[in-house]
Protein backbone atom coordinates (compact mmCIF):
# COMPACT_ATOMS: atom_id res chain seq x y z
CA UNK A 1 0.00 0.00 0.00
CA UNK A 2 1.26 3.46 -0.88
CA UNK A 3 2.46 5.83 1.76
CA UNK A 4 0.19 8.88 2.26
CA UNK A 5 1.41 12.08 0.67
CA UNK A 6 2.47 14.95 2.96
CA UNK A 7 1.07 17.45 0.44
CA UNK A 8 -2.46 17.80 1.95
CA UNK A 9 -0.99 18.52 5.39
CA UNK A 10 1.18 21.27 3.92
CA UNK A 11 -1.81 22.92 2.24
CA UNK A 12 -3.82 22.76 5.46
CA UNK A 13 -0.89 24.34 7.31
CA UNK A 14 -0.97 27.23 4.82
CA UNK A 15 -4.68 27.69 5.46
CA UNK A 16 -4.28 27.59 9.23
CA UNK A 17 -1.61 30.28 9.09
CA UNK A 18 -4.03 32.53 7.22
CA UNK A 19 -2.58 32.31 3.75
CA UNK A 20 -5.37 31.03 1.47
CA UNK A 21 -3.74 32.60 -1.61
CA UNK A 22 -0.68 30.37 -1.21
CA UNK A 23 -2.92 27.36 -0.59
CA UNK A 24 -4.84 28.06 -3.79
CA UNK A 25 -1.57 28.35 -5.71
CA UNK A 26 -0.55 24.93 -4.38
CA UNK A 27 -3.94 23.45 -5.21
CA UNK A 28 -3.65 24.64 -8.82
CA UNK A 29 -0.39 22.72 -9.20
CA UNK A 30 -1.55 19.66 -7.25
CA UNK A 31 0.38 16.46 -7.96
CA UNK A 32 -2.74 14.47 -8.78
CA UNK A 33 -6.35 13.61 -8.10
CA UNK A 34 -5.40 11.33 -5.20
CA UNK A 35 -3.79 14.22 -3.32
CA UNK A 36 -6.76 16.51 -3.98
CA UNK A 37 -9.17 13.89 -2.65
CA UNK A 38 -6.95 13.49 0.42
CA UNK A 39 -7.02 17.27 0.89
CA UNK A 40 -10.83 17.26 0.74
CA UNK A 41 -10.96 14.54 3.41
CA UNK A 42 -8.40 16.31 5.59
CA UNK A 43 -10.32 19.60 5.38
CA UNK A 44 -13.52 17.83 6.38
CA UNK A 45 -11.77 16.07 9.27
CA UNK A 46 -10.31 19.37 10.51
CA UNK A 47 -13.74 21.01 10.15
CA UNK A 48 -12.29 23.58 7.77
CA UNK A 49 -14.37 22.59 4.77
CA UNK A 50 -16.48 25.51 3.57
CA UNK A 51 -14.54 28.14 5.51
CA UNK A 52 -12.90 29.52 2.36
CA UNK A 53 -15.20 29.50 -0.68
CA UNK A 54 -12.37 30.30 -3.09
CA UNK A 55 -10.32 27.35 -1.78
CA UNK A 56 -13.26 24.99 -2.28
CA UNK A 57 -13.72 26.36 -5.81
CA UNK A 58 -10.02 25.85 -6.58
CA UNK A 59 -10.20 22.24 -5.38
CA UNK A 60 -13.27 21.54 -7.51
CA UNK A 61 -11.74 23.14 -10.61
CA UNK A 62 -8.45 21.30 -10.17
CA UNK A 63 -10.26 17.98 -9.74
CA UNK A 64 -12.19 18.59 -12.94
CA UNK A 65 -9.06 19.59 -14.84
CA UNK A 66 -7.02 16.63 -13.65
CA UNK A 67 -9.87 14.17 -14.20
CA UNK A 68 -10.28 15.12 -17.85
CA UNK A 69 -8.31 12.65 -19.99
CA UNK A 70 -7.13 15.30 -22.43
CA UNK A 71 -5.54 17.38 -19.67
CA UNK A 72 -3.55 14.57 -18.07
CA UNK A 73 -0.21 15.66 -16.65
CA UNK A 74 2.73 13.42 -17.11
CA UNK A 75 4.48 12.35 -13.90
Amino acid sequence: MARPSPWPDKVIALLRTGNPAAAIAQIKVAPGVRELRALEKALAAAQLSGKWANVDTAITESLQALSAPRLHRSP
